[in-house]
């Protein structure tokens, strides 16, 4: 409750208060000894006399006596003085001696004796008559804000206290209540009960009201197309609302500029008179789209014919993603740098590697879709590219060194010079040794002799040599192994027609299903096991193909192994 909810009579009819018996019982009896019976009388007479015009529930003159730290201490014509606390005056230091105050009178006597005064219900209740005819009449009054209370706002109302609930206060919620305070508006009654002194007013009424009326004059006159001037109402992280006199529209964020825009307060304040365009009307929602970026030029406009294929342009870097950079030209016009254009030699994992938010970079153009609003940015190809240079620099048959950067399941990328890579395939690994995978051969992080067997600039490949590096074995193996040579070996991979067999020194031979030496065998691995010992005589060197075909004569059992079965000769 805004003000003391001790009850108030409804009005002097109600009969006014006599003041209470037992002060004149106690009077007659303290004057009974010294006086007569008829000089009492003409004493009480006179007392009596003093109160006619003092009645209880009334409101009553007083003069101001003094202004402590607590209270006002006023003279109503009565026997002792009244107070009343210093917070019921609004301006209570301004007082002086002998200033006229009005207030009510609400007892002649409490327990002790003293007069019991109020200057919030004498407020109260001479505006009171004027805040009923106003809310009985359905008109609006004038108020001040005064102070923020829990659930809204106080507002001083001709002289008292009222209550402004906050979902009263605007047409939106207030995100700063501390702001309206001490602006006067007008206020529509919407609650009023005497007894307990509250007051309830709303100012969203009023602004309703006056929406609507406005409204229903832009209904007749808005229209989609239209220039329109207003005010800057709101500002949220996605556009601004703005007060078109009485209907609010909203200026999306998009709709602000054809540049990029982070937040909406970049471009509008609150306040700012802005001309926009009506976009939309959506009256059955209240919703009206406004544009200001549709005032300007559209920049997209020939935009081909000024950025030319070919063209070396430069632009800040605005935005960054995982497959490129986009780049700012000019106001409304933005280029995408791809991951792939950003350089000739590195592989770029994430564009932020190359460029950052902010930068002013140059690039070349590659591609215009005016329709599409896109450009293509390359900014490799503001340097020479170093792969159309490098059939020049290294002819077929070069012999260089380069570090093992990466192995694959097919082959492995050696660097041959900065950003520059080359590729071992797997079958490139070695002459004599069918090599499963790069990692039997080299390591990551290994310094190879390698000899360059193609450069492709257009697809930047280079195709490296590892066994071409050394002398081709296979060139003596023929002196090594003739025909005929007995000679030792161990199984290694087990085939449909054959097995393979190492022969050591990295050199294979294979023996086909036949020349096993075991009978009416349909697969190797009925009968052989890989790892197992065998004892073996070339049959045939084909060092073109790199070949040695050989028959085992023998399987030594080694560890327990059994021997595999014979054919048994015809007795």
């Amino acid at each position: 409750m805004l003000v003391d909810t001790q009850d108030l009579p409804e009005s002097k009819a109600e009969g006014p208060s006599a003041p209470p018996a037992h002060s004149h019982l106690r009077v007659r009896a303290d004057l009974h000894e010294e006086y007569s019976s008829d000089e009492i009388a003409k004493m009480t007479e006179m007392y009596e006399g003093t109160l006619s015009n003092i009645e209880e529930g009334e409101i009553v003159k007083s003069k101001v006596l003094r202004v402590t730290d607590t209270a006002v201490i006023l003279d109503v014509g009565f026997k002792s003085e009244g107070a009343v606390p210093i917070d019921e005056f609004k301006d209570a230091h301004s007082l002086k001696e002998g200033d006229e105050v009005e207030v009510f009178l609400e007892h002649l006597e409490d327990q002790e004796g003293a007069v019991v005064l109020s200057k919030k219900k004498a407020d109260f209740m001479r505006v009171w008559e004027r805040i009923r005819e106003a809310h009985e009449r359905d008109e609006a009054v004038s108020g001040t804000l005064v102070k923020k209370i829990k659930g809204g706002v106080v507002v001083d109302l001709m002289g008292v206290d009222a209550f402004l609930p906050g979902s009263q206060i605007a047409l939106r919620r207030v995100p700063n209540i501390d702001e309206l305070l001490g602006q006067s508006f007008e206020f529509k009654i919407i609650k009023l009960n005497k007894r307990r002194r509250n007051i309830v007013v709303s100012r969203r009424v009023l602004l309703e009201a006056e929406r609507k009326t406005k409204r229903d004059v832009l209904m007749k006159e808005l229209e989609v197309g239209q220039v329109r001037k207003g005010i800057v109402k709101n500002i949220t992280d996605f556009g601004a609302f703005i007060d078109l006199g009485g209907v609010d529209g909203l200026l999306h964020i998009t709709d602000m500029s054809y540049g990029r825009v982070s937040h909406p307060s970049e471009l509008v304040h609150i306040g700012r008179e802005l001309e926009v365009k009506v976009l939309d009307i959506d009256w059955e929602r209240e919703r009206i789209s406004l544009g200001l970026k549709q005032l300007q030029a559209y920049p997209w406009k020939d935009v081909a014919a000024k950025y030319p294929v070919g063209t070396r342009v430069q632009g800040k870097v605005v935005s960054i993603t995982n497959y490129g950079a986009f780049v700012e030209l000019e106001p409304g016009i933005e280029g995408l740098v791809h991951i792939s254009e950003m350089s000739w030699t590195r592989n770029v994992r994430h564009p932020s590697k190359i460029v950052s938010i902010g930068e002013t970079i140059e690039a070349v153009v590659l591609k215009v879709d005016e329709a599409e609003e896109k450009i293509s940015l390359g900014m490799k190809q503001t340097e020479e590219d170093p792969w159309m240079a490098l059939p020049q620099k290294y002819p077929v048959g070069t012999r260089i060194k380069g570090k093992v950067r990466n192995l694959t399941s097919f082959g492995a990328f050696v660097e041959i010079e900065p950003g520059i890579d080359g590729l071992i395939h797997i079958s490139d690994m070695s002459w004599t040794k069918r090599v499963q995978h790069p990692s039997e051969v080299v390591k990551k992080g290994d310094e190879v002799d390698v000899l360059i067997l193609n450069v492709d600039a257009e697809n930047k490949r280079i195709s490296l040599g590892l066994k071409q590096a050394q002398e081709d074995p296979w060139l003596r193996i023929g002196e090594t192994y003739p025909v005929g040579t007995e000679l030792r070996g161990r199984v290694l991979r087990l085939m449909d027609k054959g097995v393979v067999v190492d022969l050591g020194h990295d050199i294979e031979g294979f023996v086909p299903m036949s020349q096993l030496g075991i009978p009416d065998l349909q697969n190797p691995a009925d009968a052989v096991k890989e790892g197992q010992a065998a004892e073996l005589k070339v049959l045939e060197v084909d060092p073109i193909h790199h070949r040695i075909v050989l028959a085992a004569t023998g399987w030594p059992k080694e560890n327990g192994a059994q021997e595999p079965a014979k054919e048994e000769q015809p007795g």
